[in-house]
């Protein structure tokens, strides 16, 4: 009866049209789950003795992948489908489920029944939860901040104090000791995780999480990792920084896929900056194999270090590499030094105590969030010496985020005018003349493509300009001159056409 069940029935593919369930939870499509499986070694399929963890589970998809692999590969050692299928599922896959509802959904993916001790499981459980488990927990405040996942005590993401509404106080990274949860070693861990907590704010704003489970899983010293998240990572960011240094430092990383159109991987699903996914190995040391993907197709792949010299972040492009070298021969300033911090002249985005117009001629232009109006001079919080300067005003938020496409919305901004947060101010420089010809650069292709080397969002921070180099701007630039100048050859040349807008 068995064998019937297991033939008529374990072939849903009600998987491949999940959406999201919250706005923390992505569900991975078989087809990626399979990409991702295909990374491990296939031998690890072939013994009865691996054992697997999903520290994330939602759907179940990757044990229920790795469950039709087993049985292939295994049926050798236990021909009886029935005694196969019921060693599989005892004896070789684990899951911790993120809430009660993804337990019962993943129980009924693998077991094809939510309850594992029914009669309809595949495999016979005398429990309910079988061996996906799922155990409410709390988080634990010190100072209003949870002290695993940071997450506010008052914050916005769901109202957690509120009986019965989901916590979101994940198993696996509310412990200091995960190995405890199941008590044993595990041979793979796969997942994709939750990728972040809302605070409130868009989903720039919003604080990852998923980068907890990558280091809880490393304390767990599985043979083999392998994890799908957020592409953000490369260049840190908010609550990402020390996570980026450790894996930029770590040389077990073996294999790492990159899309930076996530929709690539999670079709509908809009993710800033892209995902990938990585394979960690345990025993292994040297350089990362980084795959570039549009759509299904690998557009560049390249055997190289992490981390290039004097770069504290992942160049996830392996054709941007040569490049980047050939203008660092150069030795240039960095464009970044010219670029002002966030707030320029100390008024946020939401600043809005302006006139429409001008009471008297002693009050400054400002430039605020999609308005123009009109301040007193002692209004202004910092850099009161800009004022009467000659400047660039480049936006905060570029586009995006997840590409270099966008052209920059420049306002050469006169002396005795000044902005909010909304944008960055590059300078002061000396004359109108010389803010034109520092536009005339800024609208290069070239100047784009070297500011997409470090923009994996649509903020734009003056660190985010970095690897754009200061030219002599006494004179006008166009892309022509500066391709000659970096001896760049047709090849780097189409490269940057091809990433950069067209008009």
């Amino acid at each position: 009866m068995k064998n019937d069940l297991f033939s008529n029935v374990y072939k849903p593919d009600v998987l491949s049209c999940l959406a999201d369930l919250s706005n923390d939870e992505v569900f991975t499509p078989p087809e990626v789950a399979n990409k991702m499986l295909d990374m491990l070694p296939q031998e690890l399929f072939r013994s009865p003795d691996t054992k697997f963890l999903d520290p994330a589970c939602k759907s179940g998809v990757f044990l229920r992948e790795i469950a039709k692999r087993l049985i292939a590969g295994l049926a050798d050692k236990i021909p009886n489908l029935e005694e196969r299928c019921d060693w599989i599922f005892k004896n070789q896959l684990y899951g911790i489920a993120i809430t009660e509802l993804t337990s019962l959904l993943a129980r009924r993916s693998v077991y094809c029944s939510k309850y594992p001790n029914s009669p309809f499981s595949i495999a016979h459980f005398d429990n309910v939860e079988g061996n996906i488990v799922y155990h409410k927990v709390k988080h634990t405040w010190d100072h209003g901040k949870c002290i695993y996942c940071g997450t506010s005590e008052n914050g916005d993401l769901n109202d957690i104090s509120r009986e019965g509404m989901e916590s979101h106080a994940y198993e696996f990274i509310h412990t200091l000791h995960p190995e405890e949860i199941f008590n044993m070693k595990f041979d793979v861990i796969i997942s994709n995780p939750p990728y972040h907590l809302n605070d409130g704010g868009a989903q720039a704003s919003a604080k990852p999480i998923y980068n907890y489970f990558v280091e809880n899983s490393k304390k767990l010293l599985p043979h083999y990792m392998v994890m799908i998240t957020p592409s953000r990572w490369f260049v840190g960011g908010k609550g990402l920084d020390n996570f980026r240094n450790n894996m930029l430092h770590d040389h077990r990383l073996k294999e790492l896929n990159d899309f930076p159109d996530a929709a690539d991987c999670f079709p509908g699903v809009d993710i800033k900056g892209g995902v990938s996914y990585f394979l960690w190995d345990r025993d292994y040391s040297g350089n990362c194999t980084i795959n570039t993907y549009d759509g299904n197709e690998v557009v560049s792949s390249m055997k190289r270090p992490l981390l290039e010299d004097n770069c504290e972040i992942l160049i996830r492009d392996n054709r941007a590499i040569e490049i980047l070298k050939k203008v660092q021969e150069n030795k240039e300033k960095s464009f970044s030094t010219i670029v002002s911090t966030r707030k320029p002249f100390g008024l946020a985005t939401n600043f809005t105590e302006y006139s429409e117009k001008q009471r008297n001629v002693k009050q400054i232009k400002l430039y605020a969030n999609h308005a123009v109006g009109y301040i007193d001079r002692n209004d202004i919080l910092k850099n009161q010496g800009w004022i009467d300067k000659w400047k660039i005003l480049v936006p905060e938020a570029i586009g995006v985020g997840d590409t270099n496409t966008d052209k920059v919305n420049t306002i050469i901004s006169e002396p005795g005018e000044a902005c909010t947060e909304t944008y960055l101010v590059i300078g002061p420089v000396k004359n109108k003349q010389e803010a034109s010809n520092i536009v005339s650069y800024i609208n290069t292709k070239f100047f784009h493509f070297m500011l997409g080397i470090k923009k994996i969002t649509q903020h734009t921070t003056s660190k985010v300009y970095e690897f754009v180099p200061i030219q002599d701007f006494s004179i006008e630039w166009t892309d022509k001159m500066l391709y000659q100048k970096y001896s760049f050859t047709q090849d780097e040349i189409n490269y940057i056409e091809k990433s950069v807008w067209n008009n």
